[in-house]
């Protein structure tokens, strides 16, 4: 292959340099002087990149559009086209929430079949065999935007709401990234695709669902056999419908056994026998919307806030009005949490920490009520990551006393 100029010196771009040998010339905005690896790679400051003398770049998917280095790029591949002409059958899944659990259900179900998975869930396309039957590709916004010559063969689309808008700009550039992979789909090939959006002309057999009693109907399936509610119940609906179309199989006792990450919807209870949910992977609105489905039927104590990347919460205050709901926000975005809660007449009350928070929660909760972390924004400002912040929601509950 090609050894390419290689943009951000991060997990992509460093599996696929060590996967052609080293030696590889790289270009880092947190590189001030020049220097070389134990691959003997060359690590460059950005600044100094000369399209001039450069045949082929490959980017870190998170580069943004207006980056330098992307506008100045006159040969820029993906990670994924990169890698085209060695990918196998490949079946990408993209959405705002749920990605990574609807490929690792997937990946559960197809295992036997030589499945395998990677993009953005963790495994650079570098570090896959080419060997496998199957790849299962979690494919982000950031990587479809840059992504133009390689194609699923099948390609999932989750519900999607806006996200990342301090990256693609407007929820139209977001939207339009999300159904890209049509573009270059071939006739016969399947895409799944929510019900509503403007999908471009393509050569793809598209299906559009709406529903998961949509998804029973037209695939066969039996929600009543799977051991899950909720966005969980379509995630396993529609891989049971890939599973279906591809091996006319649908393993329900298999896809029972999945065990889900820890930090979405991870349940406990306190020390007084009160349950409390750990979503902090809710880094956006969708998931949060989805939490709040899930435990609608009861009484709510919700934490919310922290870095929400600009996106316009106004569909999930408009969603907790019609709940017996309590907000305690934390994080960056406190004003304007306290700010909906106060239009929206939804009583709030001002944590600032998730250490306040969890204090307030264990002064009101009551046995029949819910406490839930689901803060619809990332976790950056006040933590290390969601793990961080789930981590140390999960410990301040650990130590309440009785």
């Amino acid at each position: 292959m090609t050894k390419p100029t290689l943009f951000g010196y991060g997990l992509t771009t460093k599996a696929i340099a060590h996967k052609l040998g080293g030696e590889c010339l790289f270009f880092d905005d947190n590189t001030t002087v020049t220097y070389r690896d134990k691959e003997n790679n060359t690590i460059c400051p950005s600044s100094l990149f000369d399209p001039d003398k450069s045949d082929l770049e490959v980017t870190t998917p998170s580069l943004k559009p207006t980056h330098p280095l992307i506008q100045s790029a006159k040969n820029l591949l993906s990670e994924y086209d990169y890698f085209a002409k060695e990918m196998p059958f490949s079946i990408w899944i993209s959405g705002t929430n749920g990605k990574t659990t609807t490929t690792q259900m997937l990946t559960h179900l197809l295992a036997k079949k030589g499945a395998i998975n990677g993009g953005n869930i963790g495994t650079p396309l570098a570090e896959l065999d080419t060997n496998s039957p199957i790849w299962i590709l979690e494919s982000s916004s950031f990587t479809l935007h840059h992504t133009h010559i390689a194609s699923p063969n099948i390609y999932l689309l989750l519900p999607i709401t806006p996200d990342h808008l301090d990256w693609h700009g407007t929820e139209e550039s977001y939207t339009a990234d999300k159904l890209a992979p049509l573009l270059t789909m071939k006739e016969g090939e399947l895409a799944l695709i929510p019900k509503g959006l403007d999908i471009p002309k393509t050569h793809a057999y598209v299906v559009e669902y709406d529903s998961d009693a949509f998804l029973c109907e037209y695939f066969g399936l039996d929600a009543s056999k799977l051991h899950y509610k909720g966005a969980f119940l379509q995630d396993a609906l529609l891989s049971l419908a890939i599973s279906k179309v591809l091996f006319d199989e649908s393993d329900y006792a298999l896809l029972n056994t999945f065990t889900r990450d820890s930090h979405r919807q991870e349940e406990l209870k306190d020390a007084k026998g009160r349950l409390w949910v750990n979503d902090s992977k809710a880094t956006n609105l969708d998931a949060t919307l989805q939490a709040l489905k899930g435990y609608a039927d009861k009484p709510i104590h919700l934490i919310l806030g922290g870095e929400d990347k600009g996106v316009d919460l106004t569909p999930l205050f408009e969603r907790m009005q019609t709940l017996k709901l309590t907000l305690y926000s934390i994080g960056k975005n406190h004003d304007k949490i306290v700010l909906l809660a106060t239009q929206y007449g939804i009583e709030v009350i001002h944590a600032h920490t998730i250490e306040n928070a969890v204090v307030a929660i264990d002064q009101r909760l009551l046995e029949n009520e819910i406490a839930l972390l689901s803060p619809a924004a990332a976790s950056f400002d006040q933590f290390n990551s969601y793990k961080h912040r789930g981590e140390t929601f999960l410990e301040l509950v650990k130590n309440l006393k009785k």
